[in-house]
């Protein structure tokens, strides 16, 4: 089998080398990258002896003369580099930056064609022995600078004006579109990155202070810059690619926020041999100088015809004109206008009487319900209220109230901006219908059983002919020796004749009547104790316009009216108080305790009669005698 022994130890002597050898690491190449850029070699060295900062030397051996080494740069001797490279290295134009001890990073800026080559990293020895590898050398191939970027005619959406760059004016919410051409001719595979930016106004532009809007990566996927990420979830921000070089991006429902200047960059990419990708060209275009319009800005209303007086009964017309540099109504933006009345001294804007939403339905505000009251567009931006018979109630100080909204992802609306007109005071002359009630209670005397009738003769002075009355009927109960309840309607009979009937104390059947043209009567069948309390009767004078609709032109109430109903046998001692206004003297309880009383009276009475007679008949005996 020969000499087996020598062997195993040739074997750990060259396990040992292998071990403990120097190696110099750099990429494996070829490397591709574009002149006029700058590119980064690294270099580094692992398995040396003696201390932990190492040097390196780079040179440069190019394909015309392959054998031959020009020397770049060094770490230990400043005037290494050669003719050819010294004052390149002396500008700073070519450096070697050291990462760690062992690590450097060769920079080379504005790169140059005749920059290719073979580029070896040399680490001079400084172990005991010379083993191992001592260099590293990498292929750097360089491309012609074919990367171009510029703004996509025909030019952004909007209203542009001939400056360079560009100065384009969009108004709040409307959509924001704008264009970029990308391209390159580089033989090598390579991707191009695209990314739209915007730098805030009055700032300069600069890699700091772009900010990225959403770019299209070189693996195709889409990213928004941090503040920009929730618009594109939703929809509103958008980046695609049409044709092999154009990409357009569309921001959806603009805002104030952005505003500014607005650039291209295109970035080139290449994947190395070890896998990873390099960037190895950027440029960058100015695109468009962008002014957002808002409509807080813009929004403005104004209201006509000035100061009204009219009489009741009469229509009232109000107008209202919207104007500003605003957007049209549609797709972006939508308007609604409404009018606010507020009586006269009243404090804030007042109540909504009217108002058009932003799709052009109608409505009418809280207690205008069943009115002739109309809210239409006269013209593109005039609004016309009118009510066709107004009120002395509609009186007051009026404004127009107009809103402007902007659409966002989807359908959904946002409200940008509102303004209020300067108040519009409108009189309404009253009617001066005075109305007077007495009410009474017919007997002045009633008892349990019995119907009580209770009569409310009503006084007019002034009112419009046509006037009509309406009366109702109300009560108060005692609830206690200090306080009372609630009035309670009892019963009603509107200007129409139609009786209501409300709810009786006693909850026996009640009949409302008008026994005369001013004369209202109310009944209360069967009456029991429960029905007991203050009545009072509550006149109303109402008038009827060409409109139909009814209104309230005056009121009154009457004076209180008491009823107590007796118990059959029981009546009032004295006429003077029942016409005080009181018709019953006590409670139930006094009414069973009367005749006991008078009785515990009379004998009192006479008890002392006989007493006094007795004392006087003994002291006239004893004067006698005397």
């Amino acid at each position: 089998m020969g000499a087996p022994g020598p062997a195993p130890l040739s074997l750990l002597l060259m396990l040992g080398i292998g071990c403990c050898a120097r190696e110099v690491l750099v990429p494996k190449g070829p490397l591709y990258r574009v002149a006029g850029t700058t590119v980064f070699i690294p270099c580094n060295v692992s398995g040396y002896e003696g201390p932990a900062q190492q040097d390196f030397e780079w040179f440069l051996y190019r394909p015309e003369a392959p054998e031959a080494a020009l020397g770049i740069i060094s770490t230990r001797d400043a005037r290494f580099a050669y003719a050819v490279f010294a004052p390149r290295v002396a500008a700073g134009e070519v450096q070697v930056q050291r990462l760690r001890g062992d690590a450097v990073l060769l920079r080379i800026a504005h790169l140059q064609v005749q920059d290719a080559g073979v580029y070896e990293c040399y680490t001079p020895s400084t172990d005991a022995r010379y083993l191992g590898s001592y260099s590293g050398k990498v292929e750097l191939r360089v491309l012609p600078d074919t990367l171009q970027v510029s703004a996509a005619p025909p030019g952004p959406r909007g209203r542009q004006a001939p400056t360079s760059p560009p100065r384009l004016t969009v108004y709040e919410g409307q959509e924001l579109a704008l264009g970029c051409l990308a391209r390159t001719s580089t033989q090598e595979h390579t991707h191009v990155a695209v990314s739209f930016g915007r730098v805030v106004p009055e700032v300069p532009v600069g890699r700091a202070t772009l900010q990225e809007v959403v770019g299209l990566r070189s693996d195709l996927a889409v990213e928004a810059g941090g503040p920009y990420a929730e618009r594109l979830t939703a929809g509103e921000l958008r980046l695609g690619k049409e044709g092999a070089d154009r990409y357009r991006m569309v921001v959806g429902g603009t805002q104030a926020g952005d505003a500014g200047t607005y650039h291209c960059t295109a970035a080139e990419w290449i994947q190395d041999p070890d896998g990873s990708w390099a960037q190895i060209a950027e440029k960058r275009a100015v695109l468009a100088q962008v002014d957002v319009q808002t409509l807080s800005s813009q929004l403005a209303v104004t209201v006509g015809p000035g100061e009204r007086r009219i009489g009741p009964g009469e229509p009232l017309e109000l107008l209202c004109n919207v104007s500003g540099a605003l957007p049209p109504q549609g797709r972006h933006a939508a308007y609604s206008v409404g009018w606010e009345m507020a009586p006269a001294g009243a404090p804030g804007p007042g109540r909504l009487v009217a108002q058009l939403d932003t799709e052009g339905v109608g409505s009418l505000g809280p207690g205008y319900e069943g009115r002739h009251i109309a809210m239409e567009k006269v013209a593109s931006r005039t609004y016309r209220l009118r009510l066709e018979a107004a009120r002395p109630g509609d009186a007051g100080t009026y404004r127009c109230l107009a809103k402007a909204y902007v659409r966002g992802s989807g359908t959904r609306l946002r409200e940008a901006a509102s303004a209020r007109s300067r108040p519009l005071p409108v009189h309404v002359r009253e009617e001066g219908v005075v109305l007077e009630a007495v009410a009474w209670l017919a007997g002045g005397t009633v008892y349990r059983g019995e119907t009580a009738s209770l009569l409310c003769n009503i006084s007019v002075r002034g009112g419009p002919p046509g006037l009509r009355l309406a009366a109702s009927w109300w009560v108060e109960r005692q609830e206690d020796e200090q306080s009372s309840a609630p009035a309670q309607l009892v019963g009603s009979m509107n200007q129409d004749g139609v009786a209501e009937l409300g709810v009786r104390p006693g909850g026996g059947p009640v009949s409302v009547e008008l026994v005369g043209p001013r004369s209202h009567r109310l009944r209360l069948h069967s009456l029991g104790p429960e029905d007991e309390g203050v009545y009072h009767c509550a006149p109303s004078a109402w008038v009827q316009h060409a409109d139909y609709s009814w209104y309230q032109a005056g009121s009154a109430r009457s004076g209180p009216v008491t009823v107590y109903p007796y118990m059959h046998g029981r009546a009032p001692l004295s006429t003077e108080r029942a016409g005080a206004g009181r018709s019953w003297l006590c409670m139930d309880a006094l009414d069973t305790l009367f005749l006991p009383l008078l009785v515990g009276t009379g004998v009192a009475l006479v008890t002392g009669a006989i007493v006094l007679g007795t004392i006087t008949c003994c002291f006239m005996k004893r004067l006698r005698k005397r």
